[in-house]
């Protein structure tokens, strides 16, 4: 049975329509099925190179951010020891202790004011973690979107210079 050409034609672009990158394919110089098919393997092997995203764009993770426990223990334990001294010399009777327990009462201080800033040292680490993480997705995904973008552009390109008519 033989197709009239136009049919043919529109036939063997529906054919093609859904590999081709969801774009439909229209053989202008009256190709053969074969040598689409050819043209076609051949422009999508080059399109997906193309759209292959560059090592060192993909590379460029950020570092995770760390240390956040241990300076948030180390700014409390200096505030803490700090607070305890002025709260001390606010009363009369901190003068009359023995030099020993002032000393104590300040790391008694320090230590949970150490605390506390472990806690909020490792808070804001998390918090600057999941920020790290969220750009480094959307960066993923501004890359994936171009390289889609130099893939289909690439694959118009070459079919478009084997002699097709490529429509979205």
């Amino acid at each position: 049975m033989s197709i009239p050409a136009s049919p043919r034609a529109l036939w063997l672009a529906l054919l093609f329509a859904g590999t081709a990158h969801a774009a439909t394919v229209i053989p202008t110089k009256g190709q053969a099925p074969e040598q689409i098919q050819a043209d076609t393997a051949a422009c999508q092997a080059q399109a997906s190179q193309a759209a292959q995203p560059a090592t060192a764009q993909t590379a460029t993770a950020a570092q995770a951010p760390h240390g956040g426990r241990l300076r948030g223990a180390a700014a409390g334990a200096a505030a803490g020891a700090a607070a305890a001294e002025v709260r001390g010399n606010q009363h009369e009777a901190y003068d009359r202790l023995d030099s020993e327990v002032q000393q104590e009462y300040r790391q008694n201080r320090a230590q949970e004011a150490a605390v506390a800033g472990a806690v909020v040292g490792g808070a804001k680490q998390r918090q600057q973690r999941r920020q790290s993480q969220q750009q480094q997705a959307a960066q993923q995904q501004q890359a994936a979107a171009a390289s889609q973008q130099q893939g289909q552009q690439a694959f118009t390109s070459c079919m478009s210079a084997r002699g097709y008519n490529i429509t979205p």
